[in-house]
C-alpha cells in the first residue's frame, strides 16, 4: 500500500483521486540527438516519494542522474551522457565518457586500470571494461499494479561478445514502487559462450554534493580493509569521513571485505548530518563479498565511489592473487541484486545505524559459532 504525503492509500483511493498514475508515478522516454550524447537516449523515471532518475538504454541502463526532492544524489562529470558510438576503448578513454552519474556498472569480463592477462586474452584490457558502453536491447519500461503496490520496471539485455571469444548476456531490471524512496536493481548474467570466462561485476555508484560534502560520513563496518597502493591493511578513521574540496588531485582506493546481517545481507550508509539526509545500499555479500571504495575530493570533481562487486577494482592480477577472481562456466547463470535507498530525516538515519549495528552482532555471533 503507497504512502505519500504522510498518508497511506489504497489502489482504489488513489484511483478515485488522480486522472492517470503518471500524476504520482511513471516513466516518459525520450531520444538525446544534440553532440555526443546521441545514441544514449533516456528514460525517466518519477516518483512521488520524491524520489526521481533518469536511465540511459545506450549505456546498459545504467543511472545517469537521481534527485531526491530536487536534491542531487550523484556526481555528473562535464562529459554528458555520451552515447556508446563515442567509446574510446584505448588507455584510459573509458573516462571520456564518465558522466559517472549514481550508477556506471563495470565489467563483464574485466574491472580495473587497462592491463594485460597472459593467462586470458593476452591483450590490453580497457579501464573497467565495456558494459558502460553497450547499448541494452529489448527494452521494456512500464509501471503498473502488483496487488496492492504500483510498481515501475525498466528492463533490458545487454550483450558482451567476441566471434571466437566470452560470450555474456546481462538482463537487468531496475525498479521503484511508489511511495518508496529507493531503487531495486536485479541483473542477471549467463555465459552463452563455450568455455569459461572471468565473470567481474561492479557497481560503480557516485554520490556528489550536496549529500557529499564536508564531514559526510561513511557507515559501514568491515572484517578487513585494505589501501590500493600497497595493500595494507587500514582502520576506519582512514575512511570514514569526507573532506572539503582539495586544490590537488588525489585518489583514494580501499577495499572491504563487508560484515553481513542474519540473512547474509550487508548494509552501508552515507550521511549528511547536517541535511539529515543519507544514502543506503543493501546486498547480499554471497554475490557481492567486496565493496570498492573511492575518494576523489577535488575541486571540480568532487566526488565518491561507494561500489559494491563481485571483485575489486585492481584488475585481475590482484584478484587472481587475493583468490577473488571468479568464472562463470558454460550455460551457467549468476544473478545480482543491488538496493540503493535515501534515508530522510534523523529518525530513519537513526534506525539505519541501529540495523548496522545487529548486523555486526550477528555476524560476531555467527562467527563465534
Amino acid at each position: 500500500m503507497p504512502r505519500l504525503f504522510g498518508k497511506n492509500y489504497t489502489r482504489q483511493q488513489l484511483l478515485d483521486l488522480v486522472g492517470d498514475m503518471s500524476q504520482v508515478a511513471g516513466i516518459r522516454r525520450a531520444e538525446l540527438v544534440e553532440g555526443n550524447e546521441r545514441g544514449a537516449d533516456l528514460v525517466e523515471v518519477f516518483n512521488a516519494s520524491g524520489l526521481c532518475f533518469s536511465l540511459l538504454p545506450g549505456r546498459a541502463l545504467d543511472i545517469a542522474s537521481a534527485h531526491y526532492k530536487g536534491m542531487s544524489l550523484c556526481f555528473r562529470s562535464k562529459t554528458g551522457d555520451v552515447g556508446p558510438a563515442f567509446y574510446e576503448p584505448e588507455g584510459y578513454g573509458w573516462m571520456r565518457g564518465s558522466y559517472l552519474g549514481l550508477l556506471t556498472t563495470c565489467g563483464l569480463t574485466f574491472v580495473g586500470h587497462p592491463e594485460v592477462d597472459p593467462q586470458e586474452e593476452e591483450e590490453e584490457l580497457p579501464l573497467h571494461g565495456r558494459l558502460s558502453y553497450i547499448p541494452a536491447k529489448n527494452v521494456l519500461a512500464e509501471g503498473g499494479w502488483e496487488g496492492e503496490d504500483y510498481v515501475v520496471r525498466v528492463r533490458g539485455k545487454m550483450r558482451e561478445h567476441i566471434v571466437f571469444g566470452p560470450c555474456l548476456e546481462m538482463t537487468r531490471e531496475i525498479s521503484t514502487t511508489l511511495g518508496e524512496s529507493c531503487i531495486r536493481i536485479r541483473d542477471r548474467v549467463e555465459n552463452l559462450g563455450a568455455d569459461p570466462t572471468p565473470l567481474m561485476v561492479v557497481y560503480h555508484t557516485n554520490p556528489g554534493f550536496p549529500l557529499l560534502d564536508a564531514g559526510t560520513r561513511l557507515v559501514l563496518h568491515s572484517r578487513r580493509t585494505t589501501e590500493w597502493l600497497e595493500d595494507r591493511e587500514v582502520v576506519a578513521d582512514d575512511y570514514t569521513l569526507v573532506s572539503a574540496p582539495r586544490k590537488k588531485a588525489h585518489d583514494d582506493v580501499y577495499i572491504h571485505r563487508p560484515l553481513a546481517d542474519r540473512r547474509g545481507n550487508v548494509h552501508v550508509g552515507l550521511i549528511n548530518d547536517r541535511l539529515e539526509l543519507g544514502l543506503y545500499w543493501k546486498f547480499p555479500r554471497r554475490e557481492l563479498p567486496i565493496l570498492n571504495q573511492w575518494q576523489h575530493f577535488h575541486r571540480g570533481t568532487y566526488v565518491s565511489g561507494i561500489e559494491p562487486g563481485n571483485c575489486s577494482v585492481l584488475g585481475r592480477v590482484w584478484n587472481r592473487k587475493h583468490k577473488a577472481l571468479q568464472y562463470i562456466q558454460p550455460g551457467e547463470v549468476r544473478e545480482f541484486h543491488l538496493e540503493i535507498g535515501v534515508l530522510d530525516g534523523a529518525r530513519e538515519i537513526r534506525a539505519f545505524e541501529r540495523e548496522v549495528k545487529r548486523s555486526v552482532r550477528s555476524s560476531s555471533t555467527s562467527t563465534g559459532s
